[in-house]
């Protein structure tokens, strides 16, 4: 390069000339620079220029992100879910105006130069030397969809947007040798195509389909003239020129398109002229994404599947990984939701919970023998406003759900009954079950033996609930005292290993207490887990994790891996077929009439906490399984003089409004289904000889099992055998 000679300066336009050569000598033509002056060019620009060949040649671009299509079982929408509101169409399904007027307002020669229009570069470079700031640009219609790609990379980050949007001659550099690149690679159609894919077109609406939906309720493909050059203006400016909020800026813009349409001939000036005269016309449809707009009260349902792809290692090995996967959408994900179900479900809480009452109610329905998660719903629906609420009260605090969980009251008996039939108690095993007894002294437990060292006491619900008593009627009216003399005998490891076997562990994430007053419920659970738990005594003894995703499709329609059900045996089918036959009468005769099935097999039992904190009913048929809670969703309500769903309660029971609500939900949910029926074994009526018992722990004799629908051997109660939250 020739020297300059000493007191020579070259002029601005001499300055922009020699860079502009040196530019296009690297392959590497600054186009449209937004800077305040050429002088500002300086070291800057030689720099950059010289460091154009270290950059990388491929330009990776992101999938984009789109909407996510969550369906049921049975393929309707549930919601559609999205970080940015976009579905990719090709170029055939976009109209032509459409096409055309991109073109003519944001880059009119594209089909005629490369990645650079130097006639564009050295106008825009003239009128902005001239005004000493940023009147005109010159990026091509390449170099912005390479620039979208960068926005389109760096996300929500607040800061790798500025980086990806920064007015620099590095960026610049960049931007243009990806856009020779992609230039070289796509060329024209499919750089178009991209672009009107990517682009913002304001209001929440990312590409030509989604604003065509938001702003006219149509396809891209059926867009007309005027609602073509509409959408063109306004990718300039989507704040300025929106037509919702700035109709006339809007309005103005849409006419330049036009105008710079007749003037590069793709329209007439009759064809401009005649849709310039036309109003706006907007048809809006507002933006509808995320759970909050799932159908049939499903928004926790939805909200759930969420947690799945979040969580589950199966959908990527890091969170960040499975994050950016559900971010990135696009997908269409198949679930287990049966419509029938979730509407019975829904309309169950809508009869007997208002929204506004002070407590709530949440229900989850699963299959037995499949997992498969049926319907879930809440009387506070999915929301931000009064009575509403984002906590999903059917699920563990690590799903979105409660922190706790709720105590599940005497709903707990029967995993305590299957763990004692599987240590070789018999269901006719009599207990003295006075009204009021201490904890033993001391109960075995899967560590230190737990002692009752403050001489803590259990009684009954009622003082006529005075034994002795049978595992039958004592689980059909709830007995306390036989409950705990029970898991006084057997200790408490059992229980807690059956409980882990079906599925149960707290809603906060915490291990059982190993203390024998879980007999009673006193642990915080979730209703879909108690209701996973209670379809395996359905299922003959096999419990199934629950699964809510059924399949899963990418945005390139192949199949994903999804989460499996996993079965496995936790107890023998005859203990199950003796449970069956011990819930059964719960709803026949006993605490849970309230909650039986007309026409069909049923089994269940009732739950209520101390001081009516909580109620339960969890009950199951052979084929299908549900949980109701009914409680306080924020803080503990004592449940005494009370009304609910306008309907006034001396005091609530198990049995009076989980019941009910659990009988509609699940007779709308099995209408025109098969009615199987239970196995079942017979139970004899127990001897309840003269005499008291002083024992009630240490390891019982362990009596052959029956075969199936075969009684069990007869117990009486030993001389000197004596006999401990509501029973209801």
């Amino acid at each position: 390069m020739a020297k300059k000679r000493s007191g020579e300066g070259p002029t601005v336009t001499r300055q922009a000339a020699k860079f502009l050569g040196v530019s296009v000598l690297s392959g590497a033509v600054l186009a449209g620079l937004a800077l305040p002056a050429i002088g500002a060019m300086g070291l800057a620009a030689k720099e950059s220029v010289e460091g154009f060949d270290e950059i990388p040649a491929n330009l990776k671009t992101p999938p984009l992100s789109q909407r996510t299509t969550i369906l049921d079982a049975q393929g309707g929408e549930i919601a559609k879910v999205y970080s940015r509101d976009r579905t990719v169409v090709p170029l055939s399904q976009i109209s032509p105006y459409m096409r055309k007027a991109i073109v003519a307002i944001e880059d009119a020669r594209f089909y005629e130069h490369g990645a650079v229009d130097l006639k564009g570069v050295l106008r825009a470079l003239n009128k902005n030397a001239q005004s000493g700031g940023v009147s005109e640009g010159a990026s091509t219609l390449t170099q912005q969809y390479v620039k979208n790609v960068f926005v389109e990379e760096a996300g929500d980050d607040p800061a790798k947007v500025a980086v990806a949007t920064q007015q620099t001659i590095g960026r610049k550099v960049k931007e243009l040798k990806y856009a020779i690149q992609v230039e070289k690679e796509l060329g024209k159609e499919r750089i178009l195509n991209n672009y009107l894919n990517i682009t913002f077109f304001g209001q929440q609406s990312y590409g030509v389909e989604a604003a065509a939906q938001r702003y006219f309720s149509k396809r891209a493909k059926d867009l007309t003239l005027d609602e073509s050059a509409l959408l063109a203006g306004i990718v300039q400016s989507p704040s300025r020129f929106d037509p919702v909020n700035a109709p006339k800026e809007a309005t103005k813009r849409r006419n330049l398109v036009l105008q710079r349409m007749a003037e590069t001939k793709n329209i007439t000036p009759a064809e401009a002229a005649a849709a310039q005269a036309k109003p706006l016309k907007l048809k809006v449809s507002r933006p509808k994404s995320g759970c909050i707009t799932a159908v049939s009260g499903a928004g926790f349902f939805c909200d759930y599947v969420r947690e799945v792809f979040l969580q589950d290692p199966v959908f990527g090995k890091t969170k960040e990984a499975r994050a950016k996967r559900w971010n990135q959408g696009g997908m269409t994900i198949r679930t287990t939701l049966d419509p029938q179900t979730q509407k019975s479900v829904q309309k169950s809480i809508t009869n007997h919970v208002y929204q506004s009452d002070p407590v709530a109610t949440a229900v989850s329905i699963v299959e037995p023998g499949t997992g498969k998660v049926l319907g879930m719903g809440q009387s506070r629906p999915y929301g931000f406003g009064e009575f509403q609420t984002q906590i999903n009260l059917s699920a563990d605090k690590a799903m979105s759900g409660s922190n706790f969980g709720f105590q599940t009251g005497s709903t707990f008996k029967p995993i305590l009954a299957a763990a004692a039939l599987e240590e070789g108690i018999s269901p006719n095993k009599v207990y003295s079950s006075p009204y009021q007894m201490p904890y033993p002294d001391e109960v075995e437990t899967c560590g230190r033996p737990w002692k009752n060292g403050g001489g803590d006491m259990v009684s009954n619900e009622n003082r006529s609930e005075v034994g002795p008593y049978g595992m039958r009627e004592a689980t059909g009216k709830s007995v306390n005292t036989y409950f705990i003399q029970m898991i006084g005998d057997i200790g408490v490891c059992p229980v807690t290993k059956m409980a882990t076997k079906l599925g149960l562990k707290p809603a906060s994430g915490a291990k059982i207490d190993q203390v024998p007053s879980i007999a009673l419920g006193t642990q915080g659970m979730s209703p879909l887990k108690m209701a996973a738990a209670y379809a395996a005594f359905a299922n003959g003894g096999k419990y199934c994790t629950p699964v809510l995703v059924a399949s899963a499709t990418g945005p390139n329609g192949k199949s994903l891996n999804v989460p499996k059900s996993h079965c496995s045996r936790a107890m023998s089918e005859e203990t199950a077929d003796t449970v069956n036959t011990l819930l059964k009468g719960v709803v026949e005769d006993g605490t849970g009439k309230e909650a039986g099935l007309s026409g069909r097999d049923s089994a269940g039992k009732t739950g209520t906490t101390d001081e009516r904190k909580a109620a339960w009913f969890v009950g199951y048929t052979p084929n299908m399984a549900g949980a109701v809670w009914v409680g306080g969703p924020g803080k503990d309500v004592e449940m005494e003089g009370i009304t609910i769903g306008g309907e006034y309660h001396d005091k609530v029971y198990g049995g009076d409004t989980p019941g009910p609500i659990w009988r509609d939900a699940m007779a709308g949910a099995l209408e025109g289904k098969p009615a199987p029926t239970f196995d079942t074994v017979a139970i004899a009526e127990p001897e309840k000889p003269k005499g008291s018992d002083k024992g009630g722990r240490g390891k019982p004799n362990k009596p052959n099992k029956p075969g199936k629908n075969k009684p069990w051997p007869r117990f009486s109660i030993p001389p000197g055998v004596i006999g401990g939250n509501d029973g209801r």
